[in-house]
């Protein structure tokens, strides 16, 4: 009976603990905000701010958030995508793992080529058609830059 005292009070203990921590973290890294559509919630980072900066520059400003070209439609895919990018974001931050000049992801990457597809429909269409062959046809082969010139 006392060593199960015991176990429930250390159980209990490590809970606290772990979600003490995790909520100042949560609230110091201004988490709260990537739950909503705010593009200056990727500036939280200072690696972010140039990708800021040369959105807040850009044509797409006008049309697209952050959240439109990189993340998947549908709420489970967008927050799974955004849970697993702020992680390994984080993760990477935290230990100091990450390149000065960020590159994107194979998985983002085609998150976003099929975001450009989406809204540029009409373009795509035309140059798919005599294109089709092409397997390696990307929107961001050549078009890198548009959204973070």
């Amino acid at each position: 009976m006392k060593l199960r005292m015991v176990n429930l009070t250390l159980a209990a203990l490590v809970t606290g603990l772990a979600l003490g921590v995790g909520g100042y973290t949560f609230v110091y890294a201004k988490g709260y905000s990537y739950l909503v559509n705010d593009p200056a919630a990727c500036a939280n980072c200072h690696i972010m701010r140039d990708q800021f900066d040369g959105w807040v520059k850009s044509s797409h400003r006008k049309a697209a958030t952050c959240n439109d070209c990189h993340t998947p439609p549908g709420l489970i895919p967008k927050y799974a995508t955004k849970a697993e990018n702020g992680f390994r974001h984080s993760f990477a931050f935290t230990t100091g793992r990450y390149p000065d000049a960020i590159h994107i992801t194979p998985h983002d990457r085609t998150v976003t080529e099929r975001a450009c597809r989406k809204c540029h429909t009409d373009i795509v269409g035309m140059i798919d058609g005599p294109h089709a062959k092409a397997k390696d046809l990307s929107c961001l082969r050549c078009h890198g830059s548009v959204g973070h010139p």
